[in-house]
This record gives C-alpha cells, structure tokens and sequence, in this order.
C-alpha cells in the first residue's frame, strides 16, 4: 500500500506563497507520473498541476499557469508543488495523487489525505 503525506498547506494572504510538499512511502516512486488536485467547498475535484515520471513534462490549469510550479525530487521521493500570487480562490484542499503509470494521462490510483490551503483578501 502506497502513503502519500503531504504538507505545507496552511493561511496565507492574498499575493503570498506557499509551497506543499508530498512524501511517498514506496521505492518506486520515480516510476509513477504525480500530480496535485484541489477541491473547493461545493465543488468538484478538480486537477491543479501534474508531472510525468523523470519531470519531463508538466501540465497546468490554466488557472494557476504561471504562478504554480511542479517539480520532483525522485531521490526524496517527494513531490512539490510551489503557489505564489496566491488569490482567494485557490482556497481549496489540496490533494497529492500517485497515477498508474509513467504519465499523467494514466489514472490516479493512491491519493494523499489533503492539506488546507486558505487564501485571505
């Protein structure tokens, strides 16, 4: 059974930064694509960046393009995910996922227990 434990999240004001982090208990870690979802009271799941096995190849919402940044560090076997110009509205919780295969076009199949992200006006 794979653990995902993230951290990081926390109460920021608007325009600052936050940056998670997402431990992963398993060994192969670097043969699994990554990624970072959020939900939103009230609202769907909803993909926020992911990252392909070896970091290659990223993705973005286009929500937080040019804001947030993921990156890996396979000898750590952590994930993180770096937010600044943080807005109200990316307060969400804020979940790590491992996908099934070497890209994120494979589906996620361990997920993280989330951490509270609260952007403040």
């Amino acid at each position: 059974q794979v653990q995902l434990v993230e951290s990081g999240g926390g109460l920021v004001q608007a325009g600052g930064s936050l940056r998670l982090s997402c431990a992963a208990s398993e060994r192969t870690f670097s043969g699994y694509a990554m990624g970072w979802f959020r939900q939103a009271p009230g609202k769907e799941r909803e993909s926020v960046a992911e990252i392909d096995w070896n970091g290659g190849h990223t993705y973005y919402a286009d929500s937080v393009q040019g804001r947030f940044t993921i990156s890996r560090d396979n000898a750590k076997n952590t994930v993180y995910l770096q937010m600044n110009s943080l807005k109200p509205e990316d307060t969400a919780i804020y979940y790590c996922a491992r996908h099934s295969g070497l890209y994120y076009n494979t589906d996620p199949s361990y997920w993280g227990q989330g951490t509270q992200v609260t952007v403040s006006s």
